[in-house]
């Protein structure tokens, strides 16, 4: 059996651990539990940690449980907040439970053949029954308010550097996960619950729970935030979030957040966020010492979170997209790219719309280049840029005769010009 939690260790993934959870874990199999917030119908990277935490859970040998918050995200967590979040209607909440319950499926296993097949749970279906009354009766009165406000996402909303407060809403927030703790110790004999380093506060009201209304024992184990080396929040670029989700990150800008990890970022990633074993990630990263510019262990990061969230051929897809910037392709490559993943690889470059008859009529070079788009200052620039002969079309060079027709549209809708190496221009056809 692998050892959970020596694994975690050495990966740079545990935080905080209950004592003898170890112990417990290495001599029994047992379900243990992650929740997740569903905000968005899309979890981000910032929540792939957590998948594949539950990963190694079940490849030691384990069940996880994935617990899709549908009722708690109605309240909202608190920890590691300042301010108190806007609350979702219920038909936005059951939505982005749908969408999280579907990517989470693509990283576990819940082949009801296997030996320890994971689960999906959504907290509203127990949570939807139980009435105010009952809840304080039956669960509020086993742990104390003092209790309660001993937890640091309380502490840091009371203390007088708060602006806002607290509202009765998120204070009883701990009680609400201390509950499904429990309701899945009763009914799935699930004796852990891990998290984030953020969660410790809420995980351990669970087990202070369990120990007093079932005196049962229970165990938590935390792992860290992940930071990056130079302060920047993980997980954000310019544009906002990177997304599980291939519709709002395409494959291609997600591959490119990991190809553009620090090289001190990447040490620790490959080991969260790669299943490769400790002696393949040790030489990964004196080879890539040795060569620091062929960035091998960005690329590494890169191909295996890529594939393991989108898949093979999505992998490929944005390797041949990244070299349509820096290395040599053709125009077939270019029109084998959507029209997210084209867009995004030329995010930011200038352009100009003409009209489908100029398409339809067959657009000359000089109206191309200058009379229609403003590339070039004039004609004379772009006859001079011709005859130099500095000029491509979908990365293929054209001569002053060459007219741009329907033939030569990408995604049924754009033209790539080039002058020289680095300088483009999209015409987009409307």
């Amino acid at each position: 059996m692998i050892n959970f939690v020596e694994e975690l260790k050495w990966r740079g993934l545990l935080h905080d651990i209950m004592p003898e959870t170890e112990e417990y874990l290495l001599e029994n199999k047992t379900a243990g539990y992650i929740g997740f917030d569903p905000t968005a119908d899309s979890l981000h990277i910032g929540s792939l940690v957590q998948i594949l935490i539950l990963k190694h859970f079940q490849r030691a040998g384990h069940k996880p449980i994935a617990l899709v918050g549908g009722a708690t995200g109605m309240v909202g967590d608190p920890s590691g907040k300042s301010a108190e979040r806007n609350l979702l209607d219920e038909e936005t909440l059951l939505k982005n439970v749908e969408g999280v319950k579907g990517q989470l499926a693509r990283f576990l296993d819940f082949d009801d053949a296997s030996e320890n097949p994971a689960e999906l749970v959504n907290n509203y279906d127990w949570m939807k029954d139980i009435s105010l009354i009952d809840f304080v009766r039956d669960t509020g009165k086993h742990i104390t308010v003092n209790y309660m406000m001993a937890k640091d996402s309380v502490k840091k909303r009371l203390g007088s550097e708060s602006k806002e407060g607290m509202s009765f809403t998120e204070f009883t927030y701990q009680l609400f996960q201390g509950y499904d703790f429990y309701h899945l110790y009763k009914e799935m004999n699930c004796k852990i619950q891990m998290g984030g380093s953020d969660q410790w506060g809420n995980i351990t009201t669970g087990t202070e729970l369990i120990r007093r209304k079932a005196q049962g024992k229970a165990y938590a184990i935390t792992v860290p935030l992940v930071t990056k080396a130079d302060g920047t929040k993980f997980g954000k670029t310019e544009g906002g979030n990177v997304w599980l989700d291939a519709k709002r990150t395409s494959p291609y800008k997600f591959y490119q957040y990991w190809l553009n990890s620090s090289d001190e970022d990447s040490e620790k990633y490959i080991k969260i966020f790669t299943f490769l074993d400790r002696e393949t990630i040790d030489a990964l990263i004196t080879e890539h010492k040795e060569a620091p510019h062929l960035r091998l262990l960005q690329k590494k990061i890169g191909e295996e979170v890529t594939v393991m969230t989108h898949g093979q051929e999505a992998y490929e897809n944005a390797i041949k997209a990244s070299n349509i910037l820096f290395g040599k392709s053709t125009a077939d490559d270019l029109k084998s790219l959507d029209e997210q993943t084209f867009l995004d690889v030329f995010d930011g470059v200038p352009q100009a719309s003409v009209s489908q008859e100029d398409i339809d009529n067959g657009l000359d070079m000089i109206g191309a280049l200058a009379a229609k788009t403003g590339f070039l200052k004039s004609n004379g620039d772009a006859r001079r840029a011709l005859k130099e002969n500095s000029i491509s079309v979908n990365k293929e060079k054209v001569q002053e005769d060459f007219k741009i027709t329907s033939e030569n549209l990408i995604a049924n809708k754009y033209v790539l010009l080039q002058r020289g190496k680095k300088n483009y221009f999209l015409i987009k056809v409307e």
